[in-house]
């Protein structure tokens, strides 16, 4: 495992671990607040997750050229992760909107 340091390693593995425990809590705000929106958040940060998977996986193979479509698969998941990643934004800032909300009517000045 030539390709990264030893803390390099250390602040890759963690990020990992991080991602998992954030979708597991984001997951439980869901349920707590039962929000389900938030469960689509969750679910939205996989891609992320397997991106971050694949680039660790490159990695501990000392970035060997017969995985290299771990690159490939590493920047579609990025791609696919911010897509997913807005579109469960955007639903939960929809879902807190409430939908007794009246449109503010403009304001008419009088000659």
């Amino acid at each position: 495992m030539h390709a990264l340091s030893i803390p390099t390693w250390i602040i890759h593995i963690s990020s990992v671990i991080e991602w998992i425990v954030a979708i597991w809590l984001i997951w439980t705000y869901g349920e707590l607040t039962n929000n389900h929106n938030w469960w689509g958040l969750s679910l939205a940060m996989l891609p992320a997750l397997v991106s971050a998977m694949c680039a660790c996986t490159w990695h501990y193979f000392d970035n060997a050229e017969s995985l290299e479509w771990l690159v490939t698969l590493q920047a579609t998941m990025t791609l696919v992760g911010n897509f997913t990643l807005w579109a469960a934004a955007f639903l939960i800032w929809r879902s807190t909107k409430s939908p007794d909300t009246v449109e503010p009517k403009p304001i008419k000045s009088e000659p």
